[in-house]
């Protein structure tokens, strides 16, 4: 396997491995600018397109099979890439974003509570305030990657529930 430490990843790459596809979103992580909110673009669009068809019980089980199959997906691939938490790296963005999504599906479920959604989220994936910055620290490799961004989604909705309640 190819390894190219602290280089941005070419689409070679991208296609080289089933895992480095997914784990880069099936290349939209190739962004050079603003990867992470591109890979939660994604994870919105897909959301919006397949929750139509899915029940609860389906997300639940969808998020957690994806959480599991992330952390492998992002050690595998950011091991190839030389940097466990590579910025290419958006599969854990997607699946965070879901979690955030359909979880305040109930109160904020037209475009524009969905957009608040997304722009909550991605402030805390991008500052890591604490506790995030605590897991980003202590935990490494897919499950690391995959976690700080279940922390943010889990802060996301404190905050947005908050919102809700107040407003």
């Amino acid at each position: 396997m190819t390894h190219i430490p602290n280089k941005h990843p070419s689409w070679r790459f991208t296609v080289a491995h089933p895992a480095h596809f997914l784990a880069l979103g099936f290349g939209l992580g190739l962004s050079k600018y603003v990867p992470g909110t591109v890979g939660t673009l994604l994870g919105w669009m897909v959301y919006v397109i397949v929750n139509p068809v899915m029940s609860n019980q389906a997300w639940c089980v969808s998020i957690v099979v994806a959480f599991v199959i992330g952390i492998k997906l992002c050690d595998v691939t950011g091991k190839a890439l030389g940097m466990p938490d590579h910025s290419a790296i958006v599969w854990d963005e997607m699946v965070a974003i879901w979690l955030v999504l359909w979880v305040a599906s109930d109160h904020l479920a037209s475009p524009f509570g969905q957009l608040v959604c997304v722009v909550v989220f991605r402030f805390f994936d991008m500052v890591k305030p604490p506790p995030i910055d605590w897991f980003d620290r202590r935990f490494k490799n897919g499950f690391g990657v995959m976690l700080d961004d279940m922390v943010a989604a889990a802060l996301s909705l404190l905050v947005l529930a908050i919102g809700i309640r107040f407003l």
